[in-house]
């Protein structure tokens, strides 16, 4: 039956003159994906969200092995639309129990010389997703040596993008590690000022709506993808990684025998709290390998951020011990060269000594061979799977909770398969991991419960090495919530209500504050040294002892991207509400908070100086009003048990 339904549609099509197309929509309607092959045999797709366009035709196909599937294609077979559905639980990140549901169908093409080509879709109602498979059965390796997919964009669209870096440059050639600035509100069709294009997650502002590119479901056969530097017309490419990207003498390009795929390319499709509250990131992704209950999230003392390379020695990381364990946070991370200032006996006897405080360590590795040159140890140890268990082993003995493992050399098949192993390999022994100097995780955090979090952001450290880091970074860090923060864990290391040496701080207090809630990191790293922590007021450290980091519940508030953002988020009965404000002027806020319900609460926010803290109580049930200082922000928390008298 499906033979001869596709053999009238195909006659039905082609009596008409026109190209053949097929359309999928959401489960809701409001999205439709058309899929059609043009009159070269190219395929291409568009998208539209209630009738509007979000990207105009675009294009698709590889070339796999010297084989171009991009043109001269014809149409084999067309799947029935499926339904497709998934519960699953995260034990960090936006929601707890997430229920994805979608429509999928599977197209598959063959060339001239008969080598097929099969490209999914998926249309759920918050987006767009799409993949090549490769079937067959093959003993030698396939080589995708390139890809054609684009999307573009219509005119009159803008973008909210940040370059990527090129490899092999920066500090001790440690680039590409995706801590750029954004370019923001740019016209679609503007260059990147690298040539090596820009990194995903890709924001556009389309007549359709808000677009919010990026990938995810890396099973370690694939390289990672970014967009090509030159747009024309709008019309943005997908772009495989510079030749340096690779682990050493490993490949770039994905390759595997057949058959193989690639990851899921997404776009987040709506309004800009559809993109915020959107879990494509961890729906398209793997699912867990193991259930690993014994992963538990939380935040984490650390003395580098504020104190640098001299705070890595015995007293001062038995400080931070003692500090974690006041403020009841689970961890203490002890950075670069703990090895050599340390040394593995004294960092054994700081973990029983953090034992008997409720607290365990995190300690720093150098994932480098010879991929750039930095010299912090300990390095060369986790290359091979003989000496990372190895490493592995001796840590869980000596009780180590987790590993923050740095310098990644970029986007390579080779170094994504490297953090997979790592986090496997982790995982065997109870080991949290944390990637620093890295790429995007793309839904690694599902796949492997015990990755916590990457840096792959411009974060608080450079707000500590450059002035003009700090003079942006209010800026900065109201974009991360629509891009770099919307479907993956992200190591910003936020909260410092100290002053930084050499440096003139410009976000408030009360900007701080917020961070730590508007931000998602399964480990939670806070700037903010003991000595800083204890001249705040109480009821701010009472605040960042009960911060929670797994979340059963996140919603958008009110923002917009490189201005300002405000996100609520619930934690068994209560809700935390973070807001901050990215500009110099005063902003007034008027937010409805109607879906918490009535409720009596608390407020946090600036003093009369950026310094200074004021609290007071504050109502819900309806609309709650409140002034933003210039770069300043507030929390709000609503326990159950402040319902609300009235």
């Amino acid at each position: 039956m499906k033979r001869i339904l596709l053999i009238s549609i195909l006659l039905l099509l082609s009596a008409c003159g026109a190209k053949q197309q097929y359309s999928l929509s959401s489960p809701d309607g409001s999205l439709a994906v058309t899929l059609a092959l043009n009159e070269a045999g190219q395929p291409q797709y568009r998208i539209e969200r209630n009738g509007e366009v979000v990207l105009k035709p675009s294009q698709l196909g590889v070339v796999l092995d010297g084989v171009d599937l991009s043109r001269g294609l014809a149409v084999e077979s067309v799947g029935e639309p499926d339904a497709v559905s998934e519960n699953y639980t995260m034990l960090q990140g936006k929601r707890r129990q997430i229920f994805y549901t979608a429509k999928e169908q599977v197209f598959s093409f063959r060339n001239t010389g008969g080598v097929e080509l099969q490209i999914a879709f998926r249309v759920s109602d918050d987006g767009v997703a799409f993949q090549y498979r490769f079937p067959g059965q093959s003993d030698d390796i396939k080589v995708v040596e390139g890809e054609l997919t684009s999307f573009a964009f219509p005119p009159g669209s803008k973008a909210w993008l940040q370059p990527m870096a090129e490899a092999q440059t920066g500090w001790a050639n440690t680039n590409p590690s995706y801590e750029e600035h954004y370019q923001m509100d740019i016209d679609v069709g503007e260059a990147s000022p690298s040539p090596a294009g820009w990194v995903f997650p890709a924001l556009f502002h389309t007549p359709g709506g808000w677009a919010l590119i990026s990938e995810a479901g890396m099973d370690g056969n694939y390289h990672a993808s970014r967009l090509q530097a030159e747009s024309p017309g709008g019309e943005y490419r997908i772009d495989h990684p510079m030749d340096a990207e690779v682990f050493t003498g490993g490949v770039l390009k994905a390759q595997s025998t057949l058959p193989f795929h690639s990851p899921w390319r997404f776009i987040a499709v709506g309004e800009l709290s559809t993109l915020v509250e959107s879990t494509l990131g961890t729906d398209l992704a793997e699912p867990a390998v193991a259930e690993m209950d014994w992963v538990d999230p939380g935040l984490v003392s650390w003395s580098w951020a504020l104190l640098k390379d001299p705070s890595v020695n015995y007293e001062t990381q038995k400080k931070f011990i003692d500090y974690a364990a006041e403020m009841r946070w689970p961890y203490t991370l002890v950075d670069a060269d703990w090895d050599r200032n340390i040394g593995y006996e004294k960092i054994a006897e700081l973990a029983d000594y953090a034992a008997q405080k409720n607290v365990r360590l995190l300690l720093w590795y150098n994932s480098s061979g010879s991929w750039n040159k930095t010299e912090f140890t300990p390095k060369g140890v986790l290359l091979t799977r003989e000496q990372r268990r190895s490493e592995f082993a001796r840590l869980q003995k000596m009780g180590i909770a987790g590993v923050k493992i740095d310098f990644f050399a970029g986007d390579g098949q080779s170094m994504l398969a490297y953090y997979r192993e790592l986090a496997r390999d982790a995982a065997d022994f109870d080991l949290l991991v944390n990637f620093h100097g890295s790429t995007l995780p793309r839904g690694l955090h599902r796949t492997f419960p015990n990755m916590m979090t990457s840096e792959a952001v411009r974060g608080f450290e450079m707000i500590t090495f450059f002035q003009e880091s700090a003079d942006v970074a209010a800026t900065h860090m109201t974009m991360l919530p629509f891009t770099r923060n919307a479907f993956d864990p992200m190591d910003f290391t936020p909260t410092a209500f100290s002053e930084i040496p050499n440096i003139e701080r410009r976000t408030s207090n009360g900007f701080e504050l917020a961070l730590p809630v508007l931000f998602l990191s399964g480990l939670q790293h806070i700037a903010e040294t003991d000595e800083g922590m204890a001249a705040v007021p109480e009821y701010v450290r009472d605040y960042m002892r009960g911060v929670p980091v797994s979340w059963d519940e996140s919603r958008f508030v009110a923002g917009y991207p490189g201005k300002f953002a405000v996100v609520a988020r619930r934690a068994g009965d209560t809700w935390y509400l973070a807001g901050i404000n990215g500009e110099p002027e005063e902003r007034p806020l008027t937010m409805d908070l109607s879906f918490i319900g009535a409720r009596t609460g608390e407020l946090i926010t600036d003093g009369e100086t950026p310094r200074s803290f004021n609290r007071s109580e504050v109502e819900t049930g309806s609309n709650v009003s409140l002034s933003l200082r210039g770069r300043g922000g507030f929390v709000m928390t609503f326990p159950a048990a402040g319902l609300a008298k009235n």
